[in-house]
């Protein structure tokens, strides 16, 4: 199901009334209260929420005719907030939310501010998107359902009357938000090995279920960034791998199968994060290809996820110089507007980065959040003051640095997307870690299997074998133990044939010469440097991608990945063409 095709009838209402009318936070403690609303609330009739049922455009169109300016701003804005309640927020959340908003708790906070969204957060040592993420408030599919639903009840009193659009970083893999007890899909590398897009549709729509029923309706996946050709850069196993026309086949998959649930996907990290060195949490990462490179090897995956209904792209702050020299995308109207619009007409959602990320920091957060919407974008995310960027949209707005008819025409852009999304019923929350959902997904991780040296028939380990790993994999050790065990594999603490397993952000010296298989958990560079005889990509870590692993060790199933980037001179795969 498509979620957005085309909403450009939907902006001609507002657009005439108008016309008539990702770095650091600062502690949290220290930061100053937000300013007060400027202004009164405008009181929500009580006859209202009178937005009509049935056509999404409709009821957007009618709802951002009745909004004041304050509403409007609200609408662009989704900050995170801390506490893993909307409502009941311990002593030190409530000083990390004053610190933020001037508020107490998340509720207050879509309350003063008139918010249209909110990030959900989660703060992980090897997460690569930690520096965004100071906190924590997801912890297990029940209590994120309740937060959620506690967030829909705060702005369900807003004037505006629509749903809350709320986003998390569901990408699986190195970056994902919640882990206990849902179906954990494999990195987005990993689909690209199976090469099957009609096992990542099935995936997805697994994951997008389990999203929904916790009351997310955006997913700020899948990665549509190409890699050069051996993976390099800072994106590594997030993306599906170095080949466009593949990844093109990927992402509509992904977004096919996240959308039947009723979950947005969001494209990221456009124009592509892929071929850059460079981390755009901490600097401006350069595009530097020629302009007809770029459309090659970055464009096609974010236009087949257009065309496949993508309600949301990711603008990332990245300097496409063939473009628009030395201005990071996110505050390029010719990227933004030009391109994104113009060239591969998408009429959904544009959504900022993290506006908490170094290159979004080089202008306050008021003027930082005008430049934005100027640029096209719909709706800013996490910003790092969101009272100034409230009162920057404001403040524009008054002096006409922003045209109030760009405002209206991304308000309604966001309204039109939660509307929709909000007609597809949420799921039960028994639909989570599913007896159907871990089918889907194992099939596909059991596709994903790649031998780049090694046997490709019976066991891939004689006799007795052991399993080892750098300290902080005894998840994962103790996992593969397991699958292999129940594999019929006899397994002892030492000795026997070595399994030694690494994963994302380890080096040469983490592998073990001596040992029989090495077999990597992530982005498989590391393979080249290896010296055993057996050698294995699962690009993930979670217990379905080792209990895959196990069959093929055991001999019950084949390895018929295929490296989706270049190995040193490793061939793809071993065992296929």
């Amino acid at each position: 199901m498509a979620i957005v095709r085309n909403l450009a009838s939907a902006l001609v209402v507002p657009l005439l009334l108008g016309l008539g009318a990702c770095g650091d936070e600062p502690e949290p403690a220290a930061g100053p209260p937000a300013t007060a609303s400027p202004g009164p609330a405008s009181p929500a009739p009580e006859s209202a929420p009178a937005t009509p049922a049935g056509d999404p455009a409709a009821r957007a169109a009618e709802t951002v005719a009745r909004l004041s300016d304050e509403d409007l701003a609200g609408q662009v804005l989704m900050p995170y907030a801390y506490g893993s309640s909307a409502t009941d927020v311990d002593e030190d959340n409530v000083r990390a939310n004053q610190g933020l908003a001037g508020v107490n708790t998340p509720a207050e906070m879509i309350a003063k501010y008139r918010l249209g969204g909110m990030i959900l957060v989660g703060f992980t040592v090897d997460d690569p998107t930690s520096k965004t993420n100071p906190t924590t408030n997801v912890e297990n599919p029940k209590q994120v359902r309740a937060l959620t639903a506690g967030l829909q009840d705060a702005a369900r009193k807003l004037p505006a009357a629509a749903p809350l659009m709320i986003g998390m970083d569901q990408e699986y893999g190195t970056v994902v938000r919640v882990t206990e007890g849902v179906t954990v899909l494999p990195s987005a590398m990993a689909f690209g090995a199976a090469g099957r897009p009609d096992l990542t549709e099935a995936a997805w729509r697994a994951a997008g279920q389990e999203i929904a029923a916790m009351g997310v309706t955006v997913d700020f996946a899948p990665v549509a960034d190409t890699l050069d050709t051996n993976g390099g850069g800072v994106i590594g196993s997030r993306a599906f791998g170095s080949d466009p026309k593949a990844n093109a086949q990927q992402v509509a998959a992904a977004v096919r199968g996240l959308q039947s649930a009723g979950v947005a996907a969001a494209l990221k990290h456009f124009p592509g994060h892929g071929h850059t060195t460079a981390d755009s949490h901490d600097e401006l990462p350069v595009i530097g290809q020629d302009r007809r490179r770029w459309e090659q090897q970055d464009l096609p995956p974010f236009r087949s996820g257009v065309d496949a209904g993508a309600g949301v792209v990711m603008s990332g702050h990245l300097n496409l110089q063939s473009v628009d020299k030395g201005v990071a995308a996110t505050f390029s109207r010719k990227i933004m507007t030009d391109v994104l619009r113009g060239q591969l007409k998408f009429t959904g959602v544009a959504v900022t980065d993290a506006m908490n990320m170094a290159p979004a920091k080089k202008w306050p957060a008021g003027e930082a959040a005008v430049r934005a919407l100027n640029a096209g974008n719909d709706m800013l995310l996490m910003p790092p003051d969101i009272g100034a960027a409230r009162d920057g949209i404001l403040a524009g707005l008054k002096d006409g640095s922003l045209k109030r008819e760009r405002l209206t025409e991304a308000v309604t852009r966001i309204l039109t997307l939660k509307f929709r999304t909000a007609q597809t019923p949420q799921p039960d929350l028994a639909v989570i870690g599913s007896p159907a959902n871990q089918q889907a997904v194992s099939a596909l991780d059991a596709a994903a299997v790649t031998v780049l040296r090694g046997r490709c028939t019976g066991p891939l380990a004689n006799g007795p074998v052991s399993v080892s790993a750098p300290a902080n994999r005894e998840v994962a050790r103790v996992s593969l133990v397991k699958a292999l065990q129940e594999a019929g594999v006899p397994v002892q603490s030492s000795g026997g044939a070595v399994i030694r397993l690494v994963g994302y952000g380890d080096q040469r010296v983490d592998l073990d010469d001596t040992a029989a298989i090495t077999v990597m958990m992530d982005s498989p560079g590391l393979l080249a440097q290896a010296s055993t005889p057996t050698l294995v990509a699962i690009y993930s870590s979670s217990r379905l991608s080792l209990t895959a692993l196990a069959a093929v060790i055991a001999g019950k199933a084949k390895a018929t990945g295929r490296s989706p980037v270049a190995v040193g001179k490793l061939p793809r795969s071993a065992c296929v063409k």
